[in-house]
């Protein structure tokens, strides 16, 4: 067994490299996030198609954590996030080719492959917390959560610098610009945890647990653990619904902006503002959420997140075309989201061992981004055909469900220092 001094100095070393890579990551997936929509508008001519651009990402990164679980249940971490950070570097020059193609079928395609940046950021987080002891878990989880916000913020930032440079450099077309940039960002992120991500620390968990041989990863696998789990179940719910009002809100806000506003050039600008706060609202206090949910315990952290949630959908759904307020609403969502993801990932790592870990941490991914893809395609059509507002409304009124499962008696090992390691 791994001794203590050399365990810390392993999990030191693995989340210095995960902060570096998740900065590089967030640039690409934010990216992607702020002009995805507005450029499947342009190719499809519909608002209601622009929201299904962000559902193809989200479920791209659902179903890909099908070949990542088996892939890093084999051969560790470091394969597995490589995988899925170059299906985010295929998807973004995918979707850059289909922009000079005007060729709405293969920027989905793309869209859907971009999809492996978001999933290699979240599985990141998982990555963190291997070598982690339970009573710090959420801390350092939250620390690699938190790592995402300087490339997140500063992602849609950079959107409009990256889409003028190219298009006066290149001629190249509107929006083709971020893309690339997301490309470049992911090509960088993989290298990096190539070269550097050893030892696994998937794999020295499970030679502590005195697990030698690598056991058979799979989805369905997850599915039989957190059936006869039910405090993993919890973690998963609160993920999946927090993330759900998450992508609704966020994904159509580019959209009611543009509504309001005549010039494209204005529109990405203040897309790129107030989305890059909302960002910084995801990630910028996810160690809060990870301090707070070791010191006061998981479920009163997605408690806090859904009060957040419901906040930001009252302040956003009646902001109308005030920006500001707008961005207020966006930042709250923001960190409901964080409080959500941070604490029911924590509950569900610390709920089953290290051998079950990929399974199970697979199945909250695929469930999250099956979640996030629904809410992604069906917010296009709400919005369309009721209005923004409503949109809020109906987000809402889903997360409450999550109340009622943290309300019910907690079990008793359902402790942060009583966790598996």
């Amino acid at each position: 067994m791994t001794g203590h001094p050399e365990r810390a100095r392993l999990q030191r070393r693995t989340v210095t490299l995960l902060f570096i890579t998740q900065i590089l990551g967030g640039v690409g997936v934010a990216v992607g996030v702020a002009v995805g929509a507005l450029l499947l508008e342009d190719l499809t001519g519909t608002s209601a198609l622009a929201g299904l651009g962000q559902s193809s990402a989200v479920i791209g990164g659902a179903m890909l954590a099908i070949p990542i679980v088996r892939v890093t249940g084999s051969h560790g971490r470091r394969y597995g996030l490589v995988l899925a950070y170059g299906a985010g570097v295929i998807g973004a020059l995918l979707v850059t080719t289909a922009l000079y193609l005007r060729s709405a079928p293969l920027a989905f395609v793309g869209m859907f492959l971009l999809g492996g940046g978001t999933a290699a950021n979240l599985q990141a987080r998982y990555a963190a917390a291997d070598l982690a002891l339970p009573a710090n878990r959420a801390r350092q989880l939250s620390l690699v959560v938190w790592a995402t916000t300087i490339g997140a913020v500063a992602g849609p930032s950079l959107a409009p610098l990256a889409d003028a440079a190219l298009r006066e450099q290149l001629a190249g077309p509107r929006y083709a610009g971020p893309f690339m940039a997301s490309a470049i960002g992911f090509a960088i992120a993989a290298g990096i945890l190539w070269s550097f991500l050893r030892p696994d620390p998937l794999l020295i968990a499970r030679s502590e647990n005195g697990s030698q041989s690598a056991p058979k990863a799979s989805i369905a696998a997850g599915l039989r653990v957190a059936r006869a789990n039910p405090t993993a179940r919890l973690g998963i719910t609160a993920v999946a619904l927090g993330h759900l009002v998450m992508v609704a809100v966020m994904a159509m806000t580019p959209i009611h902006i543009k509504h309001g506003l005549h010039d494209p050039d204005q529109v990405t600008t203040i897309v790129g503002i107030v989305l890059s706060l909302h960002i910084a609202g995801m990630y910028a206090l996810s160690p809060v959420a990870g301090i707070l949910a070791d010191k006061w315990g998981h479920r009163q952290v997605i408690l806090t997140g859904i009060g957040l949630l419901l906040a930001a959908c009252a302040t956003a759904g009646t902001a109308g075309h005030n920006h500001t307020q707008l961005a207020v609403g966006l930042v709250l969502l923001g960190l409901g989201w964080s409080c959500t993801m941070v604490a029911g990932s924590a509950l569900l790592t610390g709920a089953v061992d290290a051998s079950q870990r990929p399974g199970v941490q697979g199945l909250s991914d695929l469930v999250m981004g099956v979640a996030g893809a629904f809410a992604g395609a069906a917010s296009g059509f709400v919005v369309e055909y009721t209005g923004y507002p409503v949109l809020a409304l109906l987000a809402a009124i889903v997360v409450l469900p999550v109340t009622i499962l943290v309300l019910r008696r907690r079990p008793v090992n359902d402790r942060p220092n009583k966790e598996s390691t």
